[in-house]
């Protein structure tokens, strides 16, 4: 009989690692089969919350953050791309950084209706693989309607304005628990697993899991 687990995943649209840890994650599930009931659900995190309503180049953006050459950020780009091929996650070329508050609104009402994790997936190939902007509210309902959520509801979420308050209580909540980087996978509301992990070490982790509970 399959057990339950309950898989908090918190992360951003922006980040390219978080891309690497669901599709990881999904296929450690996978592995683990009929042995375990798993639910996902998304928390927002923003990793640029003050980002400007046009974006930033991602060269500069990097370059500032962290310190990085266009060498380095060329070089980690190319690494990031080999990790996703790894675990089928397609990179495509990315060359800003949006904001996602409205991305992660949309994600808030995808939880309501069902339809979180399909979302999620389709606004992570809108931004990384396709190079589509996350702030726009045209690139969002379409990622909306490809994941089956009705696209004139989701215009409206977006035009309203609304589950912004819900969305910044999250955020305080996950970062008042010491989350200070994403992904941040939490297992059963006790186990947190840190970055875009392998395959073979949330198999891993799950199975030890389902072990212990």
């Amino acid at each position: 009989m399959a057990q339950s687990l309950r898989i908090d995943f918190v992360s951003d649209v922006a980040c390219p690692w978080c891309a690497v840890g669901l599709a990881s994650l999904q296929r450690a599930i996978a592995n683990v089969g009929d042995a375990v009931d798993a639910q996902i659900v998304m928390h927002p995190f923003e990793l640029n919350p003050d980002m400007k309503p046009e974006g930033e180049a991602l060269v500069d953006y990097i370059g500032k953050k962290y310190g990085r050459t266009p060498e380095q950020i060329a070089e980690s780009q190319a690494m990031i791309r080999e990790r996703g091929a790894s675990v089928g996650f397609s990179f495509g070329q990315r060359s800003r950084v949006y904001n996602t508050f409205d991305a992660h609104r949309l994600l808030f009402w995808a939880g309501i209706e069902g339809k979180q994790l399909p979302l999620k997936m389709a606004l992570l190939q809108a931004y990384h693989s396709d190079g589509k902007d996350p702030s726009n509210h045209d690139v969002l309902v379409e990622a909306a309607q490809s994941a089956g959520l009705d696209a004139e509801r989701a215009r409206e979420v977006l035009d309203s304005g609304r589950y912004a308050d819900e969305v910044r209580a999250e955020e305080q909540e996950y970062m008042a628990l010491g989350i200070q980087s994403v992904p941040a996978i939490i297992f059963n509301r006790k186990y947190l697993v840190s970055g875009g992990q392998p395959v073979e070490a949330f198999e891993q982790a799950i199975r030890q899991i389902l072990e212990e509970t």
